[in-house]
């Protein structure tokens, strides 16, 4: 049942009473709590158990210039209530510890740990305090994101404190995978502990190339943020400039032009498109079923062409602005979107038609790597793979951006949560998008598509999102001094997957690896960023 905003926080009140120090509106959509440290886990755990919040992101930042502390940002979403809660508290050098949150909700887990290695934060309690984005080869009492820390500092590495699963039973063998690995994708390292075939447990490391793009934006101008954005992940470039530049927006309380908006949405569900034909193929790779692999590739290669035609690059950079969009359509640009997705649309149900009815095809794909929707809930696993197992989310429609809140779309929900499930999901994804897009193109109103951004008060923080291939995307920034970056964080769905993959994985045989991977279909330059 739908809660209204001020109903909400009225129970939050009464609740939790004398552990709230403060309550204030960040923005018109964003409710922050302050709380003492000690507090943090009670009142987060009841956000999630009895409110039904979700974890929506989490964020460490090194405010000691500005308050003498350090702050930590747990922001949460209610997807009956166009609403967020931001649980932050302080904490002080003197002490920097805080009781963890990833006991009661797992979805912590990798965002604490990184608070640790990058702030040197240390979460009490935390039931897994390796280290997770610097490795063990990294020094210890060296925090990357502290303001004091040379962004162009070499690092000498140390003996390694890395630990691997230890398997007491001579029937266990291991089975490394990477993190070099054949194909030619990015790095990232996959232990196995197998009795014959069959995957025991799954040990999955990644930040290998992680490339410090949080620490590069600060002191950086908004505009150049923009472009570095850009630039997270290849696949998914629009979706992270579209949630930097609401971010932006946001903190300014900045009304975006209609058409703008409509513009957004149009090239947001290409960018959909191409990453969900493209990654049915892919899925084909995974048990040799060449025609889906070729044809899947062909699709998507006609639709890279097409962004091309339209705004002059595959993946769709430099076609946004912060407040707008640098990019317009013509007449004759509408014409050949309309033109191309009519026939992609044909010839994509034409292979689905095989796909879905060749009986190898599908019995390599159902009950194939289930994740169960309890996993997915503890996890917060969002996007297709969220879907596939009957998580009912999708912020396009739950916290609606852009024009999504103009046009019609339904939301394909299974509950197998298997390779098939997933593969269905995306399916009907791309059917959806076309119509979204014929939508847009219809709609399209005239008038102008960027407005002026003013001069943004500093030490002020918003958040962008985007309902991105793989699930959402959320961008944290606060401003610094002259339209600057203090803090930036990018929070992508890959984040919030990669934890869930080691679990569909575990009951298969360890040929099905390549198969679940490729279904969840998740970036490594996500987490690198």
């Amino acid at each position: 049942m739908k809660m209204s905003k001020k109903q909400l926080i009225s129970k939050i009140k009464k609740k939790l009473g004398n552990k709230v120090l403060s309550m204030n509106a960040n923005s018109p959509n964003v409710t922050v709590i302050l709380v003492e440290k000690v507090d943090l886990p009670a009142v987060c755990r009841f956000l999630c158990k009895e409110k039904g919040a979700r974890l929506f992101t989490m964020v460490g930042s090194d405010e000691r210039d500005i308050s003498g502390s350090f702050a930590l940002y747990y922001v949460f979403s209610f997807d009956q209530t166009p609403h967020f809660i931001t649980v932050k508290t302080l904490i002080h050098e003197v002490d920097p510890t805080f009781p963890t949150v990833a006991i009661d909700l797992p979805a912590a887990n990798w965002y604490e740990r990184e608070v640790k290695d990058l702030l040197g934060l240390r979460p009490q309690g935390h039931p897994d305090p390796r280290p997770l984005v610097l490795h063990g080869d990294w020094p210890e009492k060296l925090h990357p994101l502290r303001r004091e820390f040379p962004a162009d500092l070499h690092v000498p590495r140390v003996q390694s404190r890395e630990a691997f699963m230890p398997y007491e039973s001579e029937d266990v063998t291991e089975v490394p995978v990477g993190p070099i690995h054949a194909g030619i994708i990015e790095p990232g390292h996959f232990r196995f502990g197998a009795v014959g075939d069959t995957v025991l447990h799954l040990d999955a490391r990644l930040f290998y190339t992680h490339r410090g793009l949080e620490k590069a934006s600060e002191g950086m101008p908004l505009r150049k943020a923009l472009f570095l954005a850009e630039r997270i992940c290849g696949v998914c470039a629009l979706s992270h400039a579209v949630s930097f530049a609401q971010a932006v927006e946001n903190a300014g309380q900045i009304e975006v032009p209609d058409r703008a908006k409509y513009l957004r949405t149009l090239f947001l569900e290409l960018e959909r498109l191409y990453n969900h034909i493209g990654d049915v193929g892919n899925v084909c790779a995974g048990f040799g079923f060449a025609v889906g692999v070729s044809q899947g590739s062909l699709l998507k290669e006609k639709l890279l062409q097409l962004n091309e035609r339209i705004v002059g690059h595959r993946y769709l950079r430099g076609v946004v602005d912060l407040g707008g969009m640098r990019m317009d359509v013509t007449p004759d640009d509408c014409l050949d979107i309309q033109t191309t997705l009519k026939k992609i649309e044909t010839e994509f149900k034409e292979l689905m038609d095989i796909l879905l009815f060749h009986d190898i095809s599908v019995n390599r794909m159902a009950t194939t790597g289930v994740l169960t929707l309890q996993q997915v809930n503890d996890l917060e696993v969002v996007g297709i793979a969220a879907r596939a197992s009957g998580r009912n989310i999708d912020v396009r429609r739950d916290q609606p951006y852009a024009a999504y809140d103009r046009v019609h779309f339904d939301v394909p929900i299974y509950e197998e949560g298997d390779v098939l499930a997933r593969v269905r999901v995306r399916i009907e994804e791309v059917f959806q998008s076309v119509s979204i897009v014929q939508q847009v193109l219809e709609q399209l109103p005239t008038g102008n598509i960027v407005t002026s951004i003013p001069e943004l008060q500093p030490y002020q923080w918003a958040m962008g999102w985007a309902e991105s291939p793989r699930g959402e995307t959320v961008h944290w920034l606060m401003t610094g001094q002259n339209q600057t970056v203090y803090r930036y964080r990018i929070r992508s769905a890959t984040y919030n997957n990669w934890p869930a993959v080691p679990l569909a994985v575990k009951g298969n045989i360890v040929p099905d690896f390549p198969l679940i991977n490729k279904s969840f279909e998740l970036c490594y330059a996500c987490c690198d960023r």
